[in-house]
């Protein structure tokens, strides 16, 4: 049993790191604030350039740029536009070359990334390897400032958005930025093993893409006392992490997708629905054709919606927003440069970030809300905001009818759940490391109806609840913070 508990939880490294820091999203379509708990969402209408390259203008020691496609040409040649964006980022890299700093910018190379054309041609760039034995290089993330002495300096950008026009201004988009330096580190970590080097000067002799990246093992930080997790794909197996996020839902969930191609993710999706919690999603028409699409319409009915606004833009979101509607249920937001789909999953070079905090998941929902009441030219039901710890489900599954409470907490915490009928119920706690630590209950027979047990641990750190009841077996995760 511990064997089989470590590989399911061999993914969850805990570095005990934490930083003073904080995070910030941004939008570049209308948010609809009248769902806001007290945080307005930020809709930067035609300016995320221009915070980019306020972002790049600022750095002081080194820039690291990740980025599958930099255009410079927009497609409809608008020069007065054309002008506008990708020379003033072009020219916030240049500067801070010409200021003296390292400067490295891996591109995807089945891209034409005319816009590196604008760049100093000192500036040392890398295009990822194409052939058979390889896809695409779909991150888009910057690092600023990894290696600065001052730890409040490195700042991590990413999301969902290619540079160029159509991107930055009408597609469906989203940026999210950290200021931490054991995130940067991680992300610098990522770059310097495609890199093939830590310094200036790129290795194809011991660089490292898609399939042949290892997992370097730091996925979960806490910034500002909340926990982020972090994975890069191929290597972090991180369709598994989209589904047990799907799985910890207790109240709504909804999704924006560009393409979506995994069934099982979908089934989860569905499930979800089918047990009664509120769910909402998008995907693009680039998707039309895949089972998730072509199964959410009749499964989720007026619940979801396909973006055919217009055939010039897209809906390019990657994202997954759980409870924003339950404070008890660990709020989450689920973004990055993942596609939903098998190549990003076991070949692409990609990344996901999962931040565990109520607020980031309300502004999240302010833009869905939003984009999904554009769309559909209806309204989008949103649950009463509350703590939904009185809230049980009514289906026959203790999965589904079981929360943690607070879930991050401080160390003590509630396991809640409801039984259909009497059953032998055994709940243990284990570590990361896949050690036993506790013993809830130990095979206790139980009678139908809802049921509350207390626990508590004292050291932080990510544990799981492994639970058995009649014939149901599964984990819950549990975090303790500081």
């Amino acid at each position: 049993m511990k064997k089989t508990l470590l590989l399911f939880i061999a993914v969850f490294i805990f570095l005990g790191a934490h930083a003073g820091s904080h995070i910030k999203c941004y939008f570049n379509k209308p948010v609809d604030t009248t769902v806001s708990t007290g945080v307005n969402a930020v809709y930067l209408n035609n300016c995320i350039a221009d915070t980019l390259a306020a972002y790049l203008n600022r750095a002081k020691y080194s820039l690291d740029i990740c980025m599958y496609d930099f255009e410079k040409t927009f497609s409809y040649n608008i020069s007065t536009l054309d002008t506008i964006f990708a020379p003033k980022v072009a020219a916030a890299i240049d500067s801070a070359y010409a200021r003296g700093l390292k400067v490295r910018f891996i591109y995807d190379s089945s891209n034409a990334n005319t816009g590196l054309t604008l760049l100093d041609t000192g500036i040392h760039t890398m295009g990822s390897p194409q052939g058979t034995n390889y896809t695409i290089m779909h991150n888009k993330f910057v690092i600023i400032d990894a290696a600065s002495p001052n730890p409040s300096d490195p700042i991590v950008w990413t999301g969902c958005l290619n540079w160029y026009y159509e991107q930055w201004n009408w597609d469906y988009n989203n940026v999210i930025i950290f200021q931490d330096s054991t995130l940067a580190s991680a992300y610098t970590a990522e770059f310097n093993m495609m890199w093939g080097d830590t310094g200036i000067n790129k290795n194809w002799a011991t660089s490292k893409y898609g399939q042949f990246k290892t997992d370097l093992g730091m996925h979960t930080f806490h910034i500002d006392g909340n926990l982020v997790e972090l994975y890069f794909s191929p290597s972090d197996g991180t369709d598994s992490h989209i589904q047990s996020t799907i799985e910890s839902a207790n109240k709504d969930l909804y999704f924006g997708e560009y393409t979506f191609t995994e069934t099982t993710d979908a089934n989860d999706i569905i499930a979800k629905f089918n047990s009664g919690i509120n769910v909402y999603g998008i995907d693009d028409s680039y998707s039309n054709s895949y089972y998730p699409t072509t199964h959410f319409i009749p499964a989720l009915g007026t619940h979801f919606k396909v973006y055919t606004e217009s055939a010039d833009t897209l809906y390019h979101n990657k994202m997954l927003i759980i409870d924003p509607s339950d404070t008890c249920s660990d709020p989450m937001v689920l973004t990055g440069s993942h596609n939903w789909s098998s190549s990003a999953n076991t070949k692409n070079d990609e990344n996901t970030v999962i931040i565990h905090n109520d607020t980031i998941a309300n502004l999240y929902l302010q833009y869905f809300r939003a984009s999904f009441n554009n769309i559909a030219g209806s309204t989008l039901t949103t649950p009463p905001y509350n703590c939904s710890t009185t809230q049980v489900l009514s289906n026959a599954s203790v999965k589904d009818n079981m929360i943690v409470y607070p879930n991050p907490s401080n160390g003590n915490f509630s396991i809640i759940y409801q039984l259909v009928s009497e059953q032998n119920v055994t709940i243990d706690i284990y570590n990361i490391t896949g050690q036993k630590v506790g013993a809830v209950i130990n095979d206790v027979p139980q009678q139908a109806g809802r049921h509350t047990c207390s626990y508590a641990l004292s050291t932080p750190g990510i544990y799981f609840a492994r639970v058995i009841a009649g014939n149901e077996s599964f984990i819950k995760k549990i975090l303790i913070t500081e």
